[in-house]
């Protein structure tokens, strides 16, 4: 990563010809995504048998998925709100790049619970539908855990290798997330500039103290409260969130996610429910980043909003923010279209696009920390976390 900020800023042309390293890499391991999804998540439900287990565990999980976005939400709207980084700004002349917001509008909630099941599994693959692709493995894992055992134990060992043989090619492509982060970082420094984030600085900063103080207030009391080991739980996220933070994109990160959690003593059918489901549901860093940009785009358009206003943002914020899938930019596409249903000016958000790769760093990265927190907590409350001894021994 320091190597790209360097060619980034003493080769600038050449850098900013340098994303096919960091587009190569995240191709590969998006294809790896959906397969490993469909091959884990029945192949636990199956081989665990306990149907009860998983449903409770489902609802631990939204439960945490819930209170962690909620959380990062007023975190965010807070922190924009003292820091005022949006007055002052100038406006550009509204432009017919405003219509985006009003033509991504968010459906109507009987729309919104539709669009959690697919119609097409095939469709839901292609089109990147991760929320779907979870919800077809659930109902088929759940499916295959009802037959007996003498019909389901060949497709289970099936899946089960399977879901293996895919964790040895992610291994494989691992060895490209160097070359690709430094790659993603050259383009990013090189295209943008150092200078180019001056104007912006104070809404950077607001972002990563946000970030921070989500994590520091929100997360890692979670952790403590469930005596998860901080230092193993350290150690084991490290990798994928630096993979997260370098690429902006939770996808590349989360079979390595996976694969950490596993070896950090969560059971592969706790690791491979809740993680995927909390890239729909638990996008914690983005909670915190949409908030702040709303109130940004409110300052900057010269509207102050009450209390009462920023509550109704938030509250639409949490909704439109369900089923957010985990690539670059998806959150900037639900920005737009929320600040049109709650009557927010759209230019003031097309600025922050300048930084918004800078700002889309850190919230990945968070996002990547707070699914791989749920699937720690949500196993020690199911008494299945292999390390909750070890974790008292430690303090």
């Amino acid at each position: 990563m320091l190597a790209g900020v360097e060619v980034g800023l003493d080769f600038p042309h050449v850098a900013a010809q340098s994303q096919l390293p960091g587009e190569l890499f995240l191709r590969l391991v998006r294809m790896a995504v959906a397969p490993l999804i469909l091959a884990s998540i029945p192949a636990g439900i199956a081989a665990h048998e306990n149907l009860r287990s998983v449903g409770r565990v489902a609802v631990k999980a939204i439960i945490f998925f819930e209170v962690v976005t909620t959380a990062g939400l007023i975190i965010g709207s807070a922190a924009e709100s003292i820091s005022g980084a949006g007055w002052g700004i100038a406006v550009p002349v509204q432009s017919a790049s405003s219509s985006v917001a009003a033509q991504q509008a968010p459906h109507g909630w009987q729309q919104t619970f539709l669009d959690v099941f697919p119609e097409n599994i095939a469709q839901a693959i292609a089109e990147n539908r991760l929320l779907q692709v979870v919800v077809f493995a659930l109902l088929f894992g759940i499916a295959l855990a009802s037959l007996p055992h003498k019909h389901r134990a060949p497709l289970v060992n099936l899946l089960q290798v399977l879901a293996d043989t895919i964790f040895q090619m992610v291994r494989i492509l691992m060895y490209l997330a160097p070359l690709a982060a430094g790659s993603a970082m050259a383009y990013t420094v090189g295209r943008m500039g150092l200078a180019a984030l001056i104007p912006l600085a104070k809404l950077v900063i607001t972002c990563y103290i946000a970030l921070i103080a989500f994590t520091l207030l929100v997360l890692l009391p979670a952790l403590v409260v469930f005596r998860i080991p901080l230092k193993r739980f350290s150690a084991s996220v490290g990798e994928p969130v630096a993979i997260g933070f370098a690429t902006t994109t939770s996808e590349a990160a989360l079979p390595l996610a996976m694969e950490r959690m596993e070896e950090f003593g969560v059971p592969r059918w706790i690791v491979s429910f809740v993680i995927p489901l909390g890239y729909s549901f638990n996008m914690c860093g983005s909670s915190v980043y949409i908030s702040l940009a709303a109130v940004f785009a409110a300052q900057a358009a010269g509207i102050h909003l009450t209390f009462g206003q920023q509550l109704v943002m938030l509250l639409t914020l949490a909704l439109a923010s369900k089923g957010m899938a985990g690539v670059p930019r998806a959150v900037f596409v639900i920005l737009l279209a929320t600040a049109a249903s709650v009557h927010l000016p759209t230019e003031p958000i097309l600025i922050i696009l300048g930084v918004d790769t800078v700002m889309d760093m850190g919230r990945t990265a968070v996002n990547v920390l707070g699914n791989c927190a749920a699937s720690a907590v949500i196993a020690r409350t199911e008494d299945k976390l292999a390390f909750s001894r070890a974790a008292s021994l430690d303090g």
